[in-house]
């Protein structure tokens, strides 16, 4: 018997009673009886994604759950991999989850309403890989859309920033709920079925411009969810303001699915298609990974900066995910698997180093009650391991090794630089932008964190909060431990994951190309004649950095005694705080840098005293980094549609004879054009 089935309906059993203890339970357990149980939904749902990697299949249906078409489930590789990476975050942030609620009593996450969503959430997030027909996979999708904004909402009361990021994320979900659902419509409408396997196998049947219209529609809803520029504008708003344990499943787990999404439809359902839906895949990703990253390195809100890290990360992945479908239309398919593996590598490394970066977030919120980098520091001190997490996670989110982010970027990189071979004048041109793009935003990220740690940790505190900061709780502690745990077994042993990423790779079309092989201790690219092993990298960093350390403290002891006394200091007295590196000075240079890309805006206010115009009483400075995409794009729109709600008000006035017109006109329309439709 499979694992699969009975580890589903563990999770669902642990998910329905997790929203109940939520409901019912007191506040003095309530936070510990819903994380335990959250807690065994992830393990649970982790362990099917586990033996789905491992060869398992699974499928069954449910004729009577929704009203004529059922409900199916089928289970492959592919879910497996997600399935896998959602319950591994979702059971690291309930341990941690347990401790963050206790510090907020009955409100925000620990509320009841909260308390009761939490767990739904976490299991949408594990069913919806599962889904095999068109109704399943948006019902489940619908619900983790709902959790997660009720989940967003949760801390409301607190701070009026939370309504506004609120409705920005239900406005942008449920218009790519609309996209799909018109996308999905169109396909079942055209393969005759509304299964997996009905729209597998109509496909072949429909012509190109109905599959491109569908490819097209779907896309841009998944990339919605995942994040990508232009559709990225909840994702900055939203995160931040979520409690710090749903952002990090958010992040973390939730964003993963709009790539689950693309790959399963492009690849799978529709089997591939021409270059130009990957090089529209490749263009958003691109355009995500740099613009995101440039708006990470602006940023002093550090859970605004993680969230705009998270767009960039995405945009690698499906950079990623658009060079296999460009391979795969060139007829190598080879290449395309490795740059398939490549991408959903990266969405695991993401996964353990994203979630543990938003925690770490959080703790320091805890703490300080801050997150404006400008106004943290003296971490280091106060809160060591918290900082030492953080560091872990950040060195992940950079790509250098021993970081876990490394390897699976090199294999992108290995992906995009063998397929120069390819022939083509589109690879020839695409191929060496993606690289850049993928160097660039790598060395905009170590900036990115460098300015994080820095500022936020080794500098000097510069607000009571920061001062007073005291170390995490244990469980809060624990969950970070687990993360950082898998971050380092992705980070030392990636090789474990390649029998599981041939399997994913093979479950969309790609049978026989094994990718990915090797053992533990090494990642072996049979395709392309690569070998790494990120053990033996990191062996050797570590001997070279003791080598050095030792070759300067021996140096340093050869050395004359000198005697100690204070330097002159000009008078000016010992520095403070306030002349070290803010955050935002971090980033001026790399602001003027690319100051034709952000258009910063600037203003300086001078007031002068008031008896005379030649002396100054004050001098106002402020410097803002909008999001250009959004003022540019968002904002006409925004504004067009209050003017057309304040002229559409003009109708309401009042007038029962009036109401009654515009009921008989649109009845009127309506038929007549039924009548000509007809």
């Amino acid at each position: 018997m499979s694992l699969i089935p009975a580890a589903l309906a563990t999770a669902t059993g642990l998910g329905v009673a997790g929203a109940a203890a939520g409901l019912v339970l007191p506040q003095r357990v309530r936070g510990a009886v819903v994380g335990v149980l959250t807690a065994g939904v992830g393990v649970a749902g982790g362990a099917s994604g586990v033996a789905a990697l491992g060869g398992s299949r699974w499928s069954a249906e449910v004729p009577g759950l929704l009203p004529l078409a059922g409900t199916h489930f089928a289970v492959d590789a592919l879910s497996g991999l997600f399935m896998a990476v959602a319950g591994a975050v979702v059971a690291a942030v309930a341990v941690y989850g347990v401790g963050y609620v206790a510090g907020h009593g009955a409100h925000g996450l620990g509320s009841r309403g909260a308390q009761a969503v939490l767990p739904l959430f976490a299991l949408s997030l594990l069913l919806v890989p599962a889904a095999a027909s068109v109704s399943t996979f948006l019902l489940l999708w619908e619900l983790m859309a709902l959790t997660s904004l009720l989940l967003v909402l949760a801390e409301h009361r607190a701070r009026p920033a939370v309504r506004e990021a609120a409705v920005w994320y239900a406005v942008m979900t449920h218009l790519g709920l609309v996209l799909l659902l018109a996308g999905f419509m169109v396909y079942a409408a055209q393969a005759g079925g509304e299964t997996f396997a009905a729209l597998r196998s109509g496909s072949g049947a429909m012509s190109p411009a109905v599959r491109g219209l569908v490819f097209v529609l779907t896309a841009v809803a998944f990339s919605s969810k995942a994040g990508l520029v232009p559709l990225h504008a909840w994702l900055p708003r939203a995160h931040p303001e979520a409690p710090s344990a749903v952002s990090a499943l958010m992040s973390a787990a939730m964003v993963n699915l709009g790539v689950y999404g693309l790959v399963r439809v492009g690849f799978d359902l529709l089997g591939g298609g021409p270059a130009w839906w990957w090089l529209l895949a490749m263009a958003m990703g691109g355009l995500s990974a740099v613009y995101g990253i440039l708006q990470a390195a602006m940023a002093s809100d550090l859970k605004r900066l993680l969230a705009y890290s998270t767009s960039e990360n995405m945009g690698l992945v499906v950079l990623g995910v658009g060079a296999a479908g460009l391979f795969d239309h060139a007829g190598n398919k080879a290449l395309a698997g490795l740059a398939l593996a490549a991408a959903l590598l990266h969405v695991v490394n993401h996964s353990a180093f994203k979630a543990l970066l938003f925690c770490a977030a959080g703790s320091v919120l805890r703490a300080t009650g801050e997150r404006n980098l400008d106004l943290l520091g003296g971490l280091r001190a106060r809160m060591p391991l918290t900082t030492g997490l953080f560091a872990l996670g950040a060195l992940g989110a950079v790509a250098l090794p021993p970081g876990n982010g490394f390897i699976s970027e090199w294999l992108l990189l290995q992906s995009m630089i063998h397929g120069l071979a390819v022939p083509g004048v589109t690879t020839a041109i695409v191929l060496p932008v993606a690289v850049a793009v993928i160097a660039l935003s790598s060395g905009l990220a170590a900036a990115v964190f460098v300015k994080a740690l820095g500022v936020g940790f080794f500098a000097r505190p510069r607000a009571e909060g920061a001062a007073a900061a005291r170390e995490s709780p244990l469980l809060m502690l624990a969950g970070m431990g687990l993360l950082a745990a898998l971050c380092a077994a992705l980070a030392l042993v990636p090789g474990l994951l390649g029998d599981g990423l041939d399997r994913a790779v093979e479950a969309v079309g790609y049978p026989g190309t094994r990718p990915v092989s090797g053992g533990g201790l090494q990642v072996r690219l049979d395709e392309v004649s690569a070998v790494l092993s990120p053990l033996w990298v990191v062996a050797t960093l570590t001997v070279a950095l003791g080598a050095v350390t030792a070759t300067v403290r021996w140096a340093g002891r050869r050395r004359q005694r000198r005697t100690r006394a204070r330097l002159w200091d000009c008078g000016g007295g010992a520095p403070t705080p306030r002349m070290a590196y803010t955050a935002t000075s971090f980033a001026e240079p790399l602001q003027r840098v690319f100051d034709d890309v952000l258009a910063p805006e600037q203003d300086v206010d001078v007031t002068p005293v008031r008896e005379s115009a030649y002396l100054v009483e004050r001098v106002k400075f402020r410097n803002r980094v909008p999001d250009r995409i959004e003022h540019r794009l968002y904002r006409p729109v925004l504004d067009f549609l209050a003017a057309a709600g304040q002229s559409a008000r003009r109708l309401a006035g009042g007038s029962v004879h009036a109401y009654l017109g515009y009921g008989f006109f649109g009845l009127v329309t309506l038929l007549v054009v039924l009548v000509v439709g007809w």
